[in-house]
């Protein structure tokens, strides 16, 4: 399995639009992507405008391949792209390990 981390930065004063905006597009749009496990989104604590988005795959293609080079990602940049104060920094991440 992949973990795909984004470091989202938002326009300020957006955070209760965008936090609807990331919902919808991940149960209407990321929910229908081929290989996505599931996801998880934070909001920054001393930075309300940061978002962390973990979503994971079941192969790295899965995420760099089918879902970004489909026609998928461009439903999802329609929903949550227009509050990006900066494109995402985009990572992805294999478990090494974790607890029980």
């Amino acid at each position: 399995m992949i973990l795909e981390l984004a470091d989202i930065r938002i326009h300020p004063g957006r955070q209760a639009d965008f936090e609807a905006a990331i919902q919808l597009g991940l149960k209407t749009v990321i929910g229908r992507a081929q290989g996505c496990r599931g996801w998880k989104v934070n909001r920054g604590v001393e930075c309300p405008e940061r978002f962390v988005l973990q979503i994971f795959w079941d192969t790295l293609e899965d995420h760099t391949v089918h879902f970004r080079g489909g026609p998928l990602f461009a439903e999802w940049r329609a929903i949550v792209g227009p509050f990006f104060a900066a494109p995402p920094v985009v990572e992805h991440f294999e478990l090494v390990g974790k607890s029980t």
